[in-house]
């Protein structure tokens, strides 16, 4: 069956990161750089009455999303990037709207999620969509604890 029959729009839309996902080079970073956008240009999107359950509704949609597209696109497909917006957007937890902030944490996120350190990389494993989600949930742990320390390090000096 072919992939339009296989894939609603919604799925499609959704499961793709708003399509992002079928981007021809560097989808997961090019995913990664709207998520980012979509945080710091849109009123009222760090507000975490909003942004947290933004968050968790994102990964349970990521993991039914990623099972239709494993279905179609075989393990962990470049095509599925709404894992990118998830680990993203929990890395950028608590961080302020400043380019260099944002510029920092993308460029941590970025790498994390590349070489996926323990457990982030066995957490990659997982069967499903739960296997798309993890590892990225993982790396965006990692850099919203980065992140913090950094934000008090800093804070801190500034303070002195």
């Amino acid at each position: 069956m072919s992939e339009t029959k296989k894939l609603n729009f919604i799925v499609k839309l959704t499961g793709s990161g708003l399509f992002t996902g079928y981007f021809p080079v560097a989808s997961g970073t090019v995913a990664s750089f709207a998520a980012i956008c979509m945080y710091a240009f849109i009123p009222g999107f760090t507000n975490l009455y909003f942004f947290i359950p933004l968050i968790l509704v994102t990964i349970a949609a990521g993991i039914y999303t990623g099972n239709k597209f494993e279905e179609v696109y075989g393990k962990d497909p470049s095509e599925c990037t709404i894992d990118e917006f998830a680990g993203q957007w929990i890395s950028l937890i608590g961080v302020p709207v400043q380019p260099e902030l944002l510029a920092i944490n993308f460029i941590i996120w970025r790498v994390l999620d590349i070489i996926k350190p323990y457990p982030a990389n066995r957490l990659e494993k997982l069967d499903g969509g739960k296997g798309i989600m993890a590892d990225d949930i993982m790396s965006g742990v990692y850099t919203l604890v980065i992140m913090q320390i950094l934000l008090n390090f800093f804070i801190k000096i500034v303070e002195k």
